[in-house]
């Protein structure tokens, strides 16, 4: 038998959050991202979910191979961009479009032998210096793309923000500013804004926006859990109790001893580790709902098992039902237990987790 740990992934949901960020769009077209497997939700069942998408986002062409063999005929923007010169023949063939971003990117397409156009966005560096041209090299940089017989001269000008979830910080006001002097008179569609900058920063809609992290639920800002902005959690995780074992006063749980029980106690031990992707930095006293009610983590999480307090739990037995995260659990909860964000934990689920599907 399969392991009990399942991912259900709650589609009505998606479709839910969706059609709110289409509503807080306005006249912006979605963009919606579904990079690192649709955010571990699974690509293909993602998109097929927003088959209403006006374009995806994606990381790199092997998502926009799975994209179109999975029958998606949308715009499918890889935003990261080439990676190298073979990959140009790819993006033409799968009608792919390419954030560029670095100067080498220009060369391989000035090098490429296709006459057909390709199309493009010109990624400028407003501020995130991650990606992207300095304002100083961005028109140089767009003057010869546009030289190019190979690239359709419809390019697309975009920016990524570094700190858009934190809604009275200068920083965003300041890349706001410096992107529309860059780009004020000239042609070409505008994407600026993340799922942040979606709820924050309604001057950055642009033309396109690029939401992620709330197409599935989550938070784009510390301290909120999605279902604060008015969007639904897509994805429980959840396992079963395995073992229930009683534990002496002043014995040690798991790995490390990390946590010494306080009396005679019941401790449960649950199906679920850092092997399915459930952290491994999830501290002592991070939650778990047994049968809907709470209990705390307690001991380190293994790599298959975690332990947790059932003194409250007087009427738990083998087999009850454990939730790790979902919509009575924000994963931002968990996240913030085990140093991190949600955007992570559910990126992380592991092949041996069972995926499921909820359509209500």
């Amino acid at each position: 038998m399969s392991r009990a740990t399942s991912a259900t992934i709650h589609l009505g949901a998606l479709r839910e959050n969706f059609g709110r960020l289409k509503e807080m769009a306005g006249d912006a077209r979605v963009m919606a991202v579904v990079k690192a497997d649709g955010y571990g939700h699974g690509l293909e069942r993602v998109a097929r979910t927003l088959h209403e998408a006006d374009a995806f986002g994606v990381a790199c062409i092997a998502d926009g191979q799975r994209l179109r063999a999975a029958g998606m005929t949308q715009r499918i923007v890889v935003l990261s961009g080439i990676d190298e010169a073979a990959d140009i023949a790819e993006m033409h063939r799968l009608g792919l479009e390419s954030a560029v971003h670095h100067a080498v990117q220009i060369d391989w397409l000035a090098a490429d032998k296709n006459p057909r156009p390709l199309r493009v966005w010109l990624k400028i560096d407003t501020g995130m210096h991650r990606l992207g041209f300095a304002p100083g090299q961005a028109h140089a940089a767009r003057t010869r793309l546009l030289a190019l017989p190979n690239v359709d001269p419809d390019i697309g000008l975009m920016t990524h923000f570094a700190s858009s979830d934190e809604f009275d910080r200068p920083q965003t006001t300041a890349q706001i500013a410096s992107f529309d002097a860059l780009v004020t008179g000239l042609p070409g569609e505008r994407s600026l804004s993340n799922s942040a900058a979606v709820l924050g920063w309604p001057q950055a809609r642009g033309q396109w926006v690029r939401p992620g992290g709330l197409l599935y639920g989550l938070s784009a800002v510390a301290g909120k859990n999605g279902s604060d902005f008015g969007f639904r959690p897509t994805m429980t995780l959840s396992s079963k109790l395995v073992a229930i074992n009683r534990v002496s006063k002043g014995e040690a749980i798991g790995y490390a001893a990390t946590w010494t029980c306080p009396e005679d106690m019941d401790v449960g031990v649950i199906q679920i580790g850092y092997g399915d992707g459930y952290p491994r930095s999830a501290s002592n006293g991070t939650p778990v709902l047994i049968n809907g009610r709470p209990a705390p983590i307690i001991g380190r999480v293994s790599m298959d098992l975690t332990t947790v307090d059932l003194r409250e739990h007087a009427d738990a037995g083998v087999g009850d039902a454990v939730t790790l995260w979902g919509p009575d659990l924000p994963v931002e909860e968990v996240a913030t237990h085990a140093g991190t964000i949600g955007y992570e934990l559910v990126c992380g689920m592991t092949r041996r987790v069972r995926f499921l599907e909820d359509h209500d």
